[in-house]
């Protein structure tokens, strides 16, 4: 009797704060590589800026606890470049991925910071080359504008890793909310599959702001 009345306290409580929201958000961000160069000393690498935009949404079990999902293009850009020629490219690599994570919320009900913790997994869908290689046989530079084509023994298109946010809120009325999140992608896989004996790691990380709305049901 005591295990069912508490049962139900509690799916009481869920129900009466359950609440669902979706929204858009969109952003800027700095992705840069984890990466050994190992006996290439002249190889740079080097972060580059790229954008962000998602669709999300979000089920409230509790005022202050939620579980929310996304579907998100995100670009996950860098700059290489070598030191003995002033030669160098960037690449721009488009990611689709879907970050799920739980929310805890903290404040008034106008205004509220949160927090999101969780994983994300995503897919390479695209990447494109911009800039110049030396060509050491004519001893001349060469120019690069073309899209990146993908090699299934060295390219790892698969993408899982932590995700996390630190934001604040704006609930203007009652259906209607804006938000500012600053958000971070931190990748468990290499970009490059070990296939040479020369182990060649190489690991994003993605730190991004973005801004959005949200219609709460």
């Amino acid at each position: 009797m005591k295990k069912t009345l508490l049962i139900s306290l509690l799916f009481i409580a869920c129900t009466a704060h359950a609440q669902w929201r979706a929204g858009i958000s969109a952003g800027g961000d700095y992705n840069f590589y984890d990466i050994n160069t190992q006996y290439q000393s002249d190889y740079q690498y080097e972060g580059l800026w790229g954008a962000t935009a998602s669709l999300f949404a979000q089920y409230n079990f509790f005022d202050w606890l939620g579980l929310r999902g996304e579907l998100e293009m995100v670009q996950k850009n860098h700059h290489f470049y070598r030191t003995l020629y002033p030669t160098g490219y960037y690449t721009w690599n488009t990611y689709l991925q879907l970050p799920v994570m739980a929310q805890m919320s903290f404040g008034g009900q106008k205004v509220r910071g949160f927090v999101n913790l969780g994983m994300y997994a995503g897919w390479w869908i695209d990447s494109r080359i911009y800039g110049q290689i030396y060509n050491t046989l004519t001893d001349e530079r060469e120019k690069l504008k073309q899209p990146y084509d993908f090699y299934r023994k060295r390219d790892q298109r698969c993408d899982f890793g932590l995700a996390g946010g630190l934001g604040v809120e704006y609930r203007f009325n009652e259906h209607w909310a804006l938000h500012a999140e600053g958000r971070c992608y931190y990748s468990f896989i290499s970009t490059v599959k070990q296939y040479m004996r020369v182990k060649d790691y190489r690991y994003n990380t993605t730190i991004g702001m973005q801004i959005g709305c949200s219609y709460i049901f």
